[in-house]
């Protein structure tokens, strides 16, 4: 087994992918079972997931770094178990308001697991290693993103396109996964003697993660994404299926990205990456094409696969081993309240009807933050 690979590597890996099963059986669904089956408007889900981000940015905020002080697993286990319960107000609730506190509940328990699990596997790992590690991690995330939408599909055709039905079958893999959280160990690397007042951020890790804190305000929300497919005349089964594309392709170059960024400087990858997001929004928004966004979703996929695992590695490079914890949540909590202010204003844009300008501004955003990055010289590798 190589060094990098551990237990609790593998472990995490495993919970993730079957939390990602649950969350991505009902993921590409909650725009048809908020505009259809409780009859809300895009607006609503532009909040509702804007909402969820920022409940889980805030949550992220202080788990880091608490879990600095007290250990990780804790909050592992306990966040994994929220999420479930997120999951059945969400699968259960006949109208939006019971949607939105599902979500809201979802996200508090990713936020509370996302950032001490990400510096859990930081520990066990050296430096030179964090992007492989994150990208093998981040593989298995997504490939329970593919599983997910898979089951999806198979469920709909059994239970006669019923969503409300099909997603109450994510509970499964929600509870598998909450069970497995019980045998990941905590690493005590170091013995923390940083108080909460004292635990500071570098100036360059401080500039690193305000400049990828702004490019993500032009990030709205994948499940407007999903509910464009549906206005341009996609079955339910129809959006299901482009979905799993999408996450097939972020699960196989997850790991090759990583490993690249190990070699090369993150923000390389982290700017291609951009790129991508760029040319598949700004694809869906001029075209009514079937196989054109199909083809764009494909190309969408190369963006969390080069910027997901990487932005976390190199955030934890730049980090200190005594606040890892605390430096990935200052980072992954702000992405989250960023994608809280795309969710507002595409979806206000969306509910006026230009979706497709809403589209093109965030591939337009997108081009310019691969602009900046591209003159960015962190101080450090």
């Amino acid at each position: 087994m190589h060094k990098w690979l551990s237990r609790n590597l593998i472990f995490i890996t495993l919970i993730s992918l079957a939390q990602d099963a649950a969350s991505e059986l009902i993921y590409p669904l909650l725009p048809i079972l908020i505009a259809g089956a409780v009859g809300a408007a895009p607006l609503a889900l532009g909040i509702i997931e804007g909402a969820a981000e920022f409940a889980a940015g805030f949550t992220k905020l202080y788990s880091g770094k608490f879990s600095d002080r007290f250990g990780r697993k804790p909050f592992v286990v306990g966040g994994y178990s929220l999420t479930g319960l997120g999951k059945a107000f969400t699968v259960f609730s006949i109208t939006w308001p019971g949607i939105f506190a599902g979500r809201v509940i979802d996200r508090i328990g990713k936020g509370m697991r996302g950032t001490p699990r990400d510096a859990l596997i930081h520990d066990g790992v050296e430096d030179k290693d964090l992007g492989k590690a994150f990208g093998f991690h981040r593989a298995g995330d997504n490939l329970g993103a593919v599983i997910g939408p898979a089951l999806a599909l198979a469920l709909l055709a059994i239970l006669n396109n019923d969503v409300r039905a099909v997603a109450k079958w994510a509970l499964i893999p929600a509870a598998i996964s909450a069970l497995l959280t019980f045998f990941i160990k905590d690493i005590k690397a170091h013995e923390s003697k940083v108080t909460f007042q004292k635990a500071t951020l570098s100036p360059t890790l401080k500039k690193t993660i305000w400049i990828l804190v702004a490019i993500q305000v032009t990030n709205i929300p994948d499940a407007l994404l999903l509910l464009r497919l549906h206005e341009i005349g996609f079955t339910t089964s129809g959006v299901v299926l482009g979905y799993m594309l999408y996450m097939f392709v972020a699960t196989l170059v997850a790991y090759p990205a990583g490993k690249v960024a190990d070699r090369l400087h993150p923000k390389s990858i982290y700017l291609i990456g951009l790129t991508f997001f760029a040319l598949s929004y700004i694809s869906l928004g001029v075209t009514d094409s079937h196989v054109i966004a199909l083809l764009a979703l494909a190309l969408y996929g190369f963006f969390p696969a080069l910027t997901d695992g990487v932005g976390k590695a190199w955030i934890g490079r730049l980090s200190n081993p005594e606040n890892r914890g605390y430096a990935q949540g200052s980072f992954q909590a702000r992405m989250n309240f960023a994608v809280l202010a795309a969710g507002i204003w595409g979806g206000v844009i969306w509910s006026s009807g230009s979706y497709e300008i809403a589209l093109i501004i965030a591939g337009v955003g997108a081009l310019f933050g691969a602009f900046i990055i591209s003159q960015y010289r962190p101080d450090a590798a």
